[in-house]
């Protein structure tokens, strides 16, 4: 009688002690889904070269309003505001129709065309990651760093353009 009682009395006390082990597993696993929050400060640590425009790429697009409007999202991103991303597809969607749509002539080339294209993709893949629930900390920074390499070679691909241009060479 003795045994049957220790046998079950060793099995429940393992039985309880796997149960408090898998509740410590669950409270371990909630607070790292908390640390997805993203700062201002997380994205200034990231390294990469940032290319802004230069004077005569900031006239020839003056009257671009899109590209405004995407550096403003670009801005809000490096604050670590995300929002624009949150259920905001359609929009997303038409704002980068007319971006496409509405190039100026002085920078509407092939070059410019393939870095835009570039940029879309990095926007809509930033989009989808900072909609997953399942993406970590390390995985959305990535994203956005890749996003804002897209944006900062656009610039630089601009910038190119109008220097170009600025040093035609006359043949003899």
């Amino acid at each position: 009688m003795n045994f049957k009682f220790l046998s079950l009395l060793s099995i429940f006390i393992v039985i309880v002690n796997s149960c408090k082990q898998s509740e410590n597993q669950e409270q371990h696993i909630d607070t790292s889904e908390n640390t997805t929050e993203i700062t201002e400060s997380d994205i200034s640590k990231l390294k990469y070269t940032e290319f802004l425009l230069d004077h005569q790429a900031e006239e020839a697009i003056l009257s671009w309003n899109e590209y405004t409007q995407i550096n403003d999202v670009v801005t809000n991103v490096k604050k670590g505001d995300l929002s624009f991303f949150n259920d905001n597809d359609e929009a997303i969607t038409a704002l980068l129709k007319d971006f496409n749509k509405n190039i100026p002539e002085k920078v509407n080339t092939d070059a410019v065309k393939a870095r835009i294209t570039a940029f879309e993709t990095k926007l809509y893949k930033l989009q989808s990651f900072s909609g997953l629930s399942t993406t970590n900390r390390d995985e959305l920074l990535a994203t956005i760093k890749e996003f804002l390499v897209a944006f900062s070679n656009l610039n630089l691909q601009m910038n190119k353009k109008m220097e170009a241009d600025k040093n035609v060479f006359e043949r003899p």
